[in-house]
């Protein structure tokens, strides 16, 4: 199968493989869409099986992100990159200098941030070859860590859903369980979760560090293959994609599917499958947007020369939250499933941006 024969390649503008033989560096970045801007999305780094793997990853992590930009109404495309190897151990300076050297040769259609397996200090190292990064700590513009505004989004689209299922407007006596809970969103989220009252089951392989996160939370610890079996009102994938698959779906005890991770839907007709099990699902670019709009504040006081503001990505929260339940309305009012709503939501809006375009 060739690139443009992929059922994830999705009329791609742009696909750039990237190889470093000094620093081992092996990375690919992909550019869905400039439509309604530079293209936007984080870099992770994952030891994939193969490099098949890793293209297949980036290509639905960036049209993700096309359409995450989109539904939170930002002035940005989407874009994502991919370095292959372990985190843990073929992290260096040099590496992600390198990484930096490469999104410096597409020209700034492509800015990068942190995701899973980098850290904001990763990103930095980059900065210093290339300006085409975002998530820094420094300077007047500097956003920093989009992680707790991301667990933000995803606590607050959990307060939308409840509100939608149960009325209420806290989650006093909901059982939340949580994939993913010790990593960077996870323990945020977490946190948030059991302040509200929510009883908190969670899972992740870091066992150390979910440790400390059940201490803080009072939360009951499971394997990870059992997180699928348990009895609660929510779940929230804040892990890797594609955890509701057909050998997990029956296997759900939930109301309700609402957590950080990307790309949660393994096909589109699980999501069909949601909806006509009763189970209400709050698609995962719109839940998890916070963290490029805190990433979004940044590139536009950059490009002004004007500072951070949080107060701009406070009233880009709650527009997302609008937009959450107007996805909720339509998908009740016209019976179909959350996630076929929130698609067609986005691609209007870059399809405007196209036909704005000067031919």
């Amino acid at each position: 199968m060739t690139l443009f024969d992929s059922p994830s390649f999705a009329g791609h503008e742009g696909v750039h493989a990237f190889y470093d033989a000094k620093t081992g560096l092996k990375a690919i970045v992909a550019v869905h869409s400039t439509a309604r801007g530079p293209a936007v999305g984080g870099c992770r780094m994952w030891n994939y099986a193969s490099s098949e793997e890793a293209l297949t990853d980036v290509l639905r992590l960036s049209r993700g992100m096309s359409y995450k930009n989109a539904v939170a109404d930002l002035e940005m495309g989407g874009g994502k990159s991919v370095i292959i190897g372990d985190a843990k151990t073929q992290k260096t300076p040099e590496l992600f200098r390198a990484f930096g050297r490469a999104i410096n040769t597409l020209g700034g259609c492509y800015y990068s941030a942190e995701d899973v397996g980098v850290s904001v200090a990763d990103i930095a190292e980059a900065r210093t070859v290339t300006e085409y990064v975002l998530g820094l700590s420094d300077g007047p513009w500097g956003s920093g860590d989009p992680s707790p505004v991301t667990a933000e989004g995803v606590f607050r689209s959990n307060l939308a859903t409840a509100k939608r299922i149960w009325g209420q407007d806290d989650l006093n006596g909901l059982t939340v369980s949580v994939q993913g809970a010790a990593g960077h969103v996870g323990a945020y989220l977490c946190g948030k979760l059991h302040a509200a009252g929510a009883r908190l089951i969670i899972t992740d392989i870091a066992e150390q560090a979910l440790r400390e996160v059940a201490e803080r939370t009072n939360a009951e610890i499971v394997a990870p293959d059992a997180i699928y079996d348990v009895q609660a009102d929510i779940y929230a994938p804040c892990a890797l994609g594609a955890t509701l698959n057909p050998e997990t779906l029956p296997r759900l005890k939930v109301k309700a599917v609402c957590g950080a991770a990307n790309n949660q839907l393994a096909t589109p007709d699980i999501g069909e499958r949601l909806a006509a099990s009763g189970v209400l699902y709050a698609p995962d670019y719109v839940v998890n947007a916070g963290g490029i709009i805190n990433v979004a504040s940044e590139l536009t006081a950059r490009q002004t020369g004007g500072v951070y503001d949080p107060a701009w990505v406070e009233l880009k929260l709650v527009r997302l939250m609008e937009t959450l339940n107007e996805i909720f309305d339509r998908a009740a009012d016209e019976g179909r499933p959350t996630h076929e709503i929130a698609d067609a939501i986005a691609e209007a809006r870059i399809q405007a941006a196209r036909d704005a375009r000067p031919v």
